[in-house]
């Protein structure tokens, strides 16, 4: 029994004065089973916490206290997750856990089924005036989360995205 697991991810028009566009990935991988595919998406969002951690404490190096890009690098240079997290809170007072969610989880998107209500106009036959009527109707939409995915808890919560029919 295989999964598919999709990354879709795209850049429009030029973001923030950057030069140039920025480019992302895109790919489409199937997996032998559940398992495989929820250790790969627990490692790409440890990833995402390693690459944030790492780019926090650069950027707060380069941007307040005035060392270059290489300077800022060489600092850095083999230093340990605590090691960074020390640097943020006694240099920057900082606790990164602390941070957003979103930069230190990144962002996961699901299909996720929603219930929209809209009013319709109508005319039933034989009356002469419309009527308005809630209609609700049930879309599937895709959702922005911010949450750990590496535990139990987020599969508890969303035993729809690993069901045989989804």
């Amino acid at each position: 029994m295989g999964r598919a697991m999709s990354t879709v991810l795209f850049s429009k028009g030029k973001v923030n004065g950057l030069k140039e566009e920025p480019g992302f990935d895109g790919r489409i991988v199937l997996y032998p089973s559940t398992q495989n595919l929820k250790d790969y998406l627990s490692w790409r969002q440890a990833d995402c916490h390693v690459n944030n951690l790492y780019n926090t404490v650069f950027w707060m190096l380069v941007q307040r206290s005035g060392l270059t890009p290489v300077q800022a690098q060489d600092r850095l240079q083999g230093t340990l997750a605590g090691d960074k997290n020390e640097i943020l809170f006694s240099e920057f007072n900082i606790n990164y856990n602390n941070e957003p969610l979103m930069y230190r989880k990144g962002t996961v998107l699901i299909w996720q089924k929603v219930n929209e209500v809209t009013t319709k106009k109508i005319k039933l036959p034989k009356e002469t005036e419309e009527k308005e009527m809630k209609v609700t109707r049930t879309r599937t939409k895709v959702v922005p989360l911010h949450c750990d995915i590496i535990g139990d808890q987020f599969w508890e919560e969303y035993p729809e995205i690993l069901a045989e029919d989804s």
